[in-house]
């Protein structure tokens, strides 16, 4: 049934919950049920209940018959009854499933400004999103394209809705910091191991990036991007190195609902 404007308004004005953004393709989603298992796992955390995933997968397969592909489906999981006043009582999570626009995919690279920043409890892709929208404006309205964030000692951890990678010398390096584990970084582990190329998960300092590294952002929405700079440093951007990546990426055939 349609979302009623009082449980939109107690998601806006509580900000308590969690979501998953997903690419809707002819056929269904890429990694579909890496997103379910993460929603199943964040519900768990949120809300201490168990999320039934069969009538997840009911909503949003009800909706995306209504929608001509490709589009940008984001489910929602929250609890209306939930208020600031009483977040500890026993919740009861509704699914709320919306839809937008999906952009055409962009491949030219994007120049990073690095801020110190961690997200709430990182691990979880929750709905408090106002710390890093604000990053991601204040890096915008400074001339950048987005937001990278960084710890006190310039560590790399994640962006504001993205994860990013590192190539170095024929390997490729995640971040080894509290982050959102992306469901794109994680099918693309498998293209990658797919391709023999080496995967690691090591600390890594903005300030330490050799200039002949390439780096990508990945995520649902923007699939593998490349990073042409991070604050005044230069990038190699080479789309050479990130176009098997790439194209083994969208070969993975969409799950149906």
């Amino acid at each position: 049934m349609p979302a009623s404007a009082d449980d939109l308004a107690a998601l806006a004005l509580v900000n308590y919950g969690h979501f998953t953004t997903v690419r809707l393709e002819r056929g269904g989603v890429r990694g579909l049920g890496l997103h379910l298992d993460r929603l199943a796992r964040d519900c768990a955390a949120q809300f201490d209940v168990r999320l039934d995933i069969d009538r997840v997968r009911g909503l949003a397969r009800r909706l995306a018959a209504r929608v001509d592909p490709p589009a940008m489906l984001r489910i929602t999981v929250f609890d209306p009854g939930l208020t600031v006043v009483r977040p500890g009582a026993q919740a009861r999570p509704r699914v709320l499933v919306s839809v937008r626009p999906a952009e055409p995919p962009a491949s030219s690279p994007v120049r990073l400004h690095a801020v110190c920043h961690r997200r709430d409890l990182p691990e979880v892709k929750h709905v408090g999103l106002f710390g890093a929208v604000r990053q991601r404006r204040l890096a915008q309205r400074a001339g950048f394209d987005d937001v990278l964030f960084v710890d006190s000692d310039g560590r790399v951890s994640e962006g504001a809705t993205w994860n990013i990678g590192f190539v170095m010398v024929g390997e490729v390096w995640w971040p080894a910091a509290d982050c959102l584990p992306g469901v794109t970084a994680r099918l693309l582990d498998g293209v990658l191991a797919g391709m023999g190329t080496p995967v690691r998960r090591e600390p890594i300092r903005v300030g330490d990036l050799p200039a002949e590294c390439t780096a990508f952002v990945t995520s649902a929405g923007v699939g593998i991007r490349p990073v042409a700079a991070i604050d005044d440093r230069p990038l190699a951007a080479e789309r050479a190195l990130l176009e098997r990546p790439r194209a083994g990426y969208e070969a993975i055939p969409p799950e149906p609902f």
